[in-house]
């Protein structure tokens, strides 16, 4: 409610806490980011001695289950958590996120019965955590903890431990997560990669999690897709040189490939009619062949339209024929390629 005959705590308040604050010079920050770097790459740096046989029990234990990965955690470390289920279901491991809090009111639901549920905790010790795992318990799904504590609640009632050790958190304070997410964050990746590498997972398979963008793209799109929107040049070895121009300018795509009886002979671009003027000679009684570059750089239609986009940029080129069973069936331009948005 608003009494206009009461002074505004709130603004004055605001305002107070506004003077109080002490403005640090670029150099004082330049420092803290530093010194909030050193501090969690030395924790990173760590996880490698606990990286043991629980870990390795954790991996074998998920890759094994014919149920799925529940990963869970209450405030940061649910953040972590939802990274870490994304990070696995890209990559080939069943994965879903149950926060803790939402967990005892309604979400145990979706956990079934061949699941492996995974908790995220500093501390271990945490309410939610302390009502959650009894149940779990009573439910005989298989618990793996992520903590920085071993002797913690979690810890002890966990059938696996992994040890995510953070000493202190990069906060002056130790209070706001920081090293301790940063440390369940390369344990969870280091889980995936792991797993990823058991199921002998390959790019065509990522391509499958990853169809949309760039990335997906890159990993499923080919020649194929693109070459056949453009048509089609080609001219014979005795053509003119004016038949050659009216074939390139009418197929807009720089080039025109040079045949005989389907037998690809060579390519005339825009390039060799350039050079062919600034040489002098008269054009009159030039021919196609005159002025093609035989042995012109080839892919098949059924090669990946990234590894085109890389020929034409070691070879410094826009076009490439494109091959079908070894015959002359177009040509994809680097245009093509860069409107896809791959590169």
């Amino acid at each position: 409610m608003f009494f206009p005959n009461r002074p505004n705590r709130l603004k004055f308040s605001a305002a107070a806490n506004i003077r109080n604050v002490i403005m640090k010079t670029n150099d004082e920050i330049t420092a803290i980011a530093t010194d909030v770097i050193e501090q969690e790459a030395a924790t990173v740096a760590n996880l490698k001695n606990m990286i043991d046989s629980n870990f390795a029990e954790a991996v074998s234990l998920i890759f094994k289950s014919k149920g799925r990965l529940v990963v869970t955690g209450i405030g940061k470390s649910a953040i972590i958590a939802q990274k870490i289920v994304a990070t696995m279901n890209s990559t080939g491991t069943p994965a879903l996120f149950m926060h803790a809090a939402d967990a005892i009111h309604g979400d145990l639901g979706m956990i079934q019965d061949n699941d492996i549920v995974m908790l995220l905790s500093r501390s271990g010790n945490t309410p939610e955590i302390k009502v959650l795992v009894p149940i779990l318990k009573m439910r005989r799904n298989k618990m793996i903890a992520m903590v920085s504590d071993t002797q913690s609640y979690l810890a002890q009632q966990a059938d696996i431990i992994i040890n995510a050790y953070a000493a202190h958190e990069a906060c002056p304070n130790n209070l706001a997560p920081t090293s301790s997410t940063t440390a369940q964050l390369v344990m969870g990746d280091a889980m995936a990669v792991a797993l990823l590498e058991c199921r002998g997972f390959s790019p065509s398979d990522f391509a499958k999690y990853h169809p949309g963008g760039a990335l997906g793209k890159k990993l499923y799109m080919r020649v194929s897709d693109l070459y056949l929107n453009n048509e089609k040049p080609e001219v014979a070895p005795s053509d003119s040189i004016n038949r050659v121009i009216l074939e390139m300018t009418s197929k807009r795509l720089g080039a025109t490939a040079v045949t005989d009886n389907g037998r690809l002979l060579g390519i005339i671009t825009d390039g060799d009619l350039r050079r062919m003027l600034v040489s002098g000679r008269t054009i009159e009684n030039l021919t196609a062949q005159d002025i093609m570059s035989a042995n012109p750089k080839t892919i098949d239609e059924n090669a990946m339209a990234v590894n085109a986009f890389h020929i034409m940029e070691q070879n410094h080129i826009t076009q490439l024929i494109v091959l079908k069973d070894n015959v002359y069936a177009g040509v994809i331009h680097i245009h093509d390629i860069l409107q896809e948005g791959i590169v």
